[in-house]
């Protein structure tokens, strides 16, 4: 059990939260949401020790065990793969590392025989036997194939070394769980093995995610970052956002009867308080008003975007044709003879384990690379936007003003219709003019998604659109692209995000090529229980 007492975190004169008192108990998962900035990592830091608070103090049942996913990608480069998973028990690697340095010794003795005996049975209370096993077992069903466990960590990509850190944090049964958006690079397979590896997990899992279908299959309660507090909810997601909308909307209704109650009661006292006969009445209902109060409807740090696409045309009957495409990237082939037609209007999700395949063959169809082999043709009547999942080129070295930014990708000149764009994604007054070489992850993102609606196009392609965004940013794409009459080619790790907006799911991972109708929960009922273990 770990416990905050009485919690507050500033920065800057900036309160993020304050005196908070939460419980986090055995058994169940607690989702940390709130918007960007709000504070939701800087509490987990807190939680875990890395982050000391300005007042309270954060307590842990003695003898109980914290992991943490890391996030430092390359704290564990000299080492290989599987080792890197074990050093998730702290506990395990001393008893090992002992262990060999006692069986190492020329001059054995006595003493040394039952320090290791000592060592031997306490490797065996933490299933020491079984470790590496384990930890290949949970690569595996993370996408980190056989290849790589023995492999420095240094020699892979870095969406393998995400996995391998989620796994070292997963690893060994920790009694309290500290998860910082572990479902990010993760593809939609393994996902739905993190989900039902929590939805098992005995002890305490704290998680912040911005996947609301993870959040809602996962948590047991919400923990609300916002309003400079932090509230605990039973229960998971959609119950916490159906809840809060509810108590607004029951706060709004009551201040409006409250509104005009005290003007009814304000217009008798100004007509009749000077009125002998009607004074005990005007007094009476001097009364009733001071007893009235508003309820009080603090600012939220929530903000939603208003995204919306809109194309300049309508597409023809002919879209895209991709005809036996074939590409190598490094010594290995991403893309094996794959041949697909798109029609007018669908929205197509690209799923599978293989990022690098997904990633290049929207590299293809936007002409960023050449295919080995292969072509595809555009409808004549088309016109692309295109949303990589890697933007730095757009930002990185930038000097310019957000202004000047967008006023590169716009035929629109003036300032004002430039700034009524950005402020639809949330950049108004000066924020507009902060330089396009300092944003965030999310603001970034941000800019991109304003670039595509000034776009007018009539194809939208979007490689992980949802990575770095909040969730009320996720909430507003999703329905912009759910809303959007044309065409979406895309790919998201967000569970819902795909089986809310796509109509067809074509997979491609490896020398799988799957191509169905539907929506991407039709798409996984179409496998038995085995193949989904796989997939």
């Amino acid at each position: 059990m770990i416990t905050a007492s009485n919690v507050t975190v500033q920065f800057g004169g900036r309160t993020l939260f304050e005196r908070v008192n939460v419980t986090f108990s055995p058994g169940n998962c607690y989702g940390i949401i709130g918007a960007n900035g709000a504070g939701k990592s800087t509490f987990l830091k807190v939680l875990s020790g890395d982050l000391d608070p300005q007042k309270g103090n954060i307590s842990i049942t003695p003898g109980e065990r914290l992991s943490v996913l890391k996030q430092d990608h390359f704290a564990y480069d000299e080492y290989e793969v599987v080792r890197t998973v074990l050093m998730g028990n702290p506990r395990l690697i001393e008893i090992m590392e002992e262990k060999d340095a006692l069986y190492a010794k020329e001059d054995f003795s006595e003493e040394d025989g039952i320090k290791a005996g000592e060592l031997e049975a306490e490797f065996a209370d933490l299933d020491g036997w079984n470790a590496e096993s384990d930890a290949e077992f949970m690569l595996n069903k993370l996408g980190v194939s056989d290849e790589y466990h023995y492999l420095k960590m240094a020699e892979l990509p870095s969406d393998l070394k995400v996995k391998v850190l989620l796994a070292q944090a997963l690893f060994g049964n920790p009694d309290i769980l500290l998860l910082d958006e572990p479902t990010n690079h993760l593809d939609l397979a393994a996902i739905s093995w993190l989900e039902n590896f929590l939805l098992d997990f005995p002890n305490t899992v704290i998680v912040v995610s911005h996947d609301r279908h993870f959040l809602n299959k996962v948590c047991t309660h919400i923990c609300d970052v916002d309003y400079g507090k932090i509230t605990l909810y039973t229960g998971n997601y959609d119950f916490w956002y159906e809840y809060t909308q509810m108590r607004q909307r029951q706060a709004r209704d009551q201040n409006k009867k409250n509104e005009q109650k005290i003007k009814e009661l304000q217009d008798f006292i100004n007509r009749f308080s000077a009125n002998a006969a009607k004074s005990k009445q005007a007094t009476s209902r001097k009364k009733q008003l001071d007893a009235l109060e508003m309820i009080e409807m603090p600012v939220s740090s929530r903000r939603f975007p208003y995204v919306d696409f809109k194309p300049d045309r309508e597409c023809g009957n002919d879209l895209l044709r991709v005809d036996h495409l074939t590409k190598t990237v490094g010594d290995r082939k991403v893309l094996d003879d794959i041949s697909f037609v798109i029609h007018p209007r669908e929205k197509v999700a690209f799923v599978g384990s293989d990022v690098v395949a997904k990633t290049t063959l929207f590299k293809i169809i936007t002409g960023e690379l050449e295919p080995d082999e292969g072509s595809y043709k555009w409808g004549v009547t088309t016109s692309q936007s295109y949303f990589p999942s890697d933007n730095s080129k757009y930002f990185d070295g930038v000097e310019l003003s957000l202004v000047d930014w967008l006023r590169q990708y716009t035929t629109q000149t003036l300032e004002a219709d430039i700034r009524g764009w950005l402020g639809r994604m949330l950049f108004s007054g000066d924020e507009a003019l902060k330089m396009a070489n300092v944003l965030s992850g999310g603001e970034r993102v941000r800019c991109m998604l304003c670039k595509m609606m000034l776009s007018g196009a009539n194809v939208l392609i979007l490689d992980e659109p949802t990575n770095h965004l909040d969730l009320e940013s996720i909430t507003a794409l999703n329905d912009g692209l759910i809303r959007y009459p044309e065409t979406v080619l895309f790919t998201s790790h967000d569970h819902q995000f795909v089986q809310t907006v796509a109509d067809r799911i074509i997979e491609i991972s490896g020398d799988k090529y799957i191509d169905r109708k539907g929506t991407y929960d039709e798409f996984l009922a179409t496998f038995d229980e085995e193949q989904l273990k796989k997939y």
